[in-house]
């Protein structure tokens, strides 16, 4: 059976590429080359940036509810699809297909009838006199073509939103899926067909030369980016050529502070889910644990064993806990980080690969760090977690806050009081309370410091693809 070459979406069709490059799509579970994908060239980006542009006075001038009506479908739509969504993931990604069908496809169509809804929601300031004989009020409006690059780690869920808050407010969009992860979107564009009108929701596959071709193309005004803190850099300084705006969702390495008040088999339990999901390939997933010295021992053994349930590598993906890591080149890094490890840290459990195919590694948990290890400051983004101790409520917070990544932050401790002190001061975009990772659509997510900048989901996130205009009249 031949590869099949997928295609751009492009003013509501599937089009050939000018580009003649491909790139291998890999099912990571198996090293199998799946399907090709085109590197899009710039004669690719000028036409899709030509399609959202000449679709954005149409589609930004259709009411608020015209626009909650066309993404209420598109749920809908995705709701239907779920089947094929989760397949055309699943081979790009290996993760579980059950994950893929609640935590992205479910979990995405309800959060597009939340962007649905908070398209009749903008708000103002209130009109009024502010200098005699004159009215003001403001308008808050598109900001017209809006460019988009999303990871691989969650293809369709972190499509839908760059996508959901864009369109709601009327902005039309070119996006550009990861290299590695195109299946899942493309086929989100596919079922949008008849929803969307022509030209609204534009798709680009190619590499990180084509990410680069939006960024610094002159027609978006705003470009959008989940990705690692490197990309986030070069898209701020690719969107500073043009003074476009940036939104950068990057990197993390969240902290889980545990107090010695918790109950220590519970919270191991809970804290392993959270760090293990989706193979640690989430920026805001626990990577680093820290546990008050009096608890440390007890909870490093509760901890290991929860982690050796945690199964990957199954011959059945529905026994899996988490997939593979997404591609060869992320498996090497991880691989190579464990073993470059300082002799004075100690691997309880894990550290190596799963079988002999795919890229599965074992859950891993590593004890007797250092603050300045390169395990502890770097992102690894996979299932490697770090076990530190530390003594008072003050040291654990100047631990927690001691990395340049402040995406998300969990506390876990039964003393409320302690618990609004700490999550008053951890340093992160997120901080949770006895329990991590979980979003909804209503609550803003986005980080400080080298995880980024703006907010995803929320009324938040849907602002930041707005602009502000004042509008002032004379009485007479």
């Amino acid at each position: 059976m031949s590869t099949p070459i997928l295609a751009n979406f492009i003013n509501g069709q599937f089009v050939a590429p000018a580009g003649s490059g491909l790139l291998n799509i890999v099912d990571p579970s198996t090293g199998d080359t799946v399907a090709r994908a085109p590197v899009s060239v710039g004669s690719d980006i000028d036409d899709a940036m030509a399609a959202a542009r000449a679709a954005f006075p149409g589609w930004s001038r259709r009411t608020p509810s015209e626009r909650q009506r066309a993404l209420l479908l598109l749920a809908d739509a995705v709701d239907a699809n779920s089947d094929s969504l989760v397949e055309a993931q699943h081979r790009n990604t290996g993760q579980p297909r059950a994950t893929i069908a609640a935590d992205e496809v479910a979990a995405g169509a309800d959060q597009l009838r939340f962007f649905a809804g908070a398209a009749r929601l903008l708000e103002g300031k209130s009109a009024g006199e502010y200098l005699e004989g004159m009215t003001s009020w403001v308008r808050r409006e598109p900001i017209g073509v809006v460019g988009q690059v999303t990871p691989w780690n969650f293809p369709l869920l972190m499509a839908i939103w760059k996508i959901g808050p864009a369109l709601a407010v009327g902005n039309t969009l070119v996006l550009k899926p990861s290299d590695t992860t195109p299946e899942s979107t493309l086929e989100l564009a596919r079922i949008s067909q008849g929803i969307l009108p022509d030209g609204v929701m534009n798709i680009v596959l190619g590499d990180a030369t084509t990410g680069s071709l939006i960024v610094e193309h002159p027609v978006p005004g705003l470009v959008s980016i989940t990705g690692s803190v490197r990309a986030g850099m070069a898209v701020a300084a690719g969107a500073a050529h043009t003074l476009k705006r940036a939104h950068l969702e990057l990197g993390g390495k969240a902290p889980a502070v545990v107090f010695d008040d918790v109950d220590v088999e519970k919270t191991a339990a809970a804290i392993a889910d959270f760090s293990f999901y989706n193979a640690g390939q989430d920026c805001t997933a626990i990577t680093r644990v820290l546990v008050q010295e009096s608890i440390h021992d007890g909870f490093v053994a509760a901890f290991t064993a929860e982690a050796e349930r945690r199964i990957t590598g199954a011959p059945s993906d529905a026994d899996n806990y988490f997939g593979p890591l997404n591609n060869e080149r992320h498996f090497s890094d991880v691989v190579g980080k464990v073993a470059a490890l300082p002799e004075h840290a100690v691997i309880t459990t894990g550290g190596h690969r799963v079988g002999e195919t795919g890229f599965f590694f074992e859950p891993t948990v590593v004890t007797q760090v250092r603050q300045s290890d390169a395990i502890v400051q770097d992102e690894t983004f996979g299932p490697v977690i770090t076990v530190q101790s530390f003594r008072t409520e003050e040291e654990a917070i100047t631990m927690a806050n001691d990395v340049r990544y402040a995406l998300a932050s969990s506390v876990w401790t039964r003393d409320h009081a302690r618990a609004l002190r700490v999550s008053r001061d951890l340093d992160f975009g997120a901080v949770w309370i006895n329990t991590h990772i979980l979003l909804t659509a209503e609550m803003p997510h986005g980080g400080f410091k080298y995880s980024g900048y703006g907010k995803d989901l929320s009324m938040y996130g849907v602002e930041d693809y707005t602009r502000i205009k004042h509008v002032m009249s004379a009485l007479e």
